[in-house]
């Protein structure tokens, strides 16, 4: 909501006087001809500050910010206390991201004419913009004053009294706007949204709940009912915001709630989507070897965890699901190659010692009777005592089996 004030000459003369025509183009919006008619006029008299008033509104209106302001200035130096200067230049500064420049202006502008709901109104815009909360909404409630239908200061005010962390105060006020402009309805979800970084998720799941056709309302609500542990509902909601904007967001919020609805059958063709856009996307690389992986589908899992360590070939959890499911797909040398990488990136974990044992354990079953069968029961053992002397009572079942090898593998080997 902004507009300019065009000043109006009182002009006399003949028809070719350059500011006659310049506000004869003004008044018939042919913008770039007024600007040549009050650069004429500037040219023959350059203290005609109504001149440079009119070509800073029309500059205006061609988006020529820059040079628009720089002629309000001019035109406020001759005469400082011009209101519509001072308003317009203003509100041009609000609209360019200058804030604290334009707070001064219009407080000038609103003490002129107080009784006037532009000036104030668009103060309090500049003060909330400036990181002014307080007084921005000492500069709405005025506005309201003047004009209590005005959805603009509602909105304002309840921006302002949520940048103070009033939200209690505020949500009335971002009510009254969307009704008083049912189009701007919308304003609802910055208050959703305020309450959503407040931890206030029921009134905001509320809100949320009003706009069924908006897609970033359906993924906000989505992720919100994840967290509350409303997977079900999740995803009928991330599905409408997949189905009106299937963005990657989206997708992975609904691949999130296939999966906390055990539905992982339809969580793999979305990460598919996703590659096929994005195929070094690592942790969608990652997420696709777990779901393969917790299908029992060990060989295929392997290949895509293989894929991950391309990817990253330092990171260690790569590396450690790889090795995972190489052991439960009885892969057992390529298993090793994979805790041997661990180990030289100076990652290794109790768990990895456990795995490694257990690898030695079953090469050494497999190869029985060779030359390296001592060598791997030997190995085994020693991972196994590395494996309990680091584990410290943190997976009984796992110490458990450990326990009961190392005293196998000890019999064995002191038997020879």
């Amino acid at each position: 909501m902004w507009a300019l004030l065009a000043l109006v000459s009182c002009l006399v003369g003949f028809a070719s006087d350059p500011s006659a025509d310049g506000q004869k183009a003004l008044d018939e919006k042919r913008y770039a001809d007024a600007v040549q008619n009050f650069a004429s006029a500037i040219a023959a008299d350059s203290k005609d500050y109504s001149a440079h008033f009119n070509l800073a509104f029309a500059l205006s209106m061609l988006r020529r910010d820059a040079d628009s302001a720089a002629e309000y200035r001019i035109a406020l130096d001759i005469k400082p206390d011009l209101y519509e200067a001072q308003l317009n230049l203003g509100i041009l500064l609000v609209r360019d991201k200058q804030p604290g420049d334009a707070v001064p202006l219009l407080q000038k502008a609103a003490a002129q004419k107080p009784s006037v709901f532009r000036p104030v109104y668009y103060l309090g815009e500049a003060q909330l913009d400036s990181g002014d909360a307080k007084s921005a909404q000492e500069a709405f409630q005025t506005a309201l004053g003047l004009d209590p239908k005005s959805a603009f200061a509602e909105l304002g005010l309840a921006r302002a009294l949520s940048k103070q962390n009033r939200l209690d105060d505020a949500a009335p006020h971002f009510r009254k706007a969307a009704e008083l402009d049912p189009a701007r309805r919308d304003v609802l979800l910055e208050l959703a949204a305020a309450d959503e970084t407040a931890g206030k998720s029921d009134d905001a799941i509320a809100i949320y709940n009003q706009f069924p056709d908006n897609a970033v309302a359906q993924e906000h609500l989505g992720q919100l009912l994840l967290k509350a542990d409303r997977a079900q509902e999740a995803v009928d909601h991330f599905k409408v915001a997949v189905a009106r904007s299937p963005n990657a967001a989206n997708r992975i919020g609904l691949v999130q709630a296939y999966l906390k609805t055990h539905q992982p059958d339809l969580a793999l063709p979305l990460i598919g989507q996703e590659l096929a856009a994005s195929p070094d996307d690592y942790e969608l690389v990652m997420l696709k070897g777990r779901i393969v992986r917790d299908q029992r589908k060990f060989e295929p899992a392997a290949a895509i965890f293989a894929q991950a360590t391309r990817l990253r070939p330092d990171d260690w959890m790569a590396w450690s699901e790889l090795a995972g499911v190489l052991v439960l797909a009885d892969d057992y040398p390529n298993a090793l190659q994979a805790l041997d990488r661990i180990r030289a990136l100076n990652a290794e974990k109790p768990g990895h010692l456990f795995l490694r044992a257990i690898v030695f354990d079953h090469m050494q079953e497999t190869d029985r009777g060779s030359k390296t069968h001592h060598k791997e029961l030997q190995a085994a053992l020693e991972s196994y005592q590395r494996f309990l002397e680091l584990s410290g009572g943190a997976d009984y079942n796992d110490e458990f089996k450990a326990r009961q090898r190392i005293r196998i593998i000890q019999r064995e080997l002191n038997g020879r």
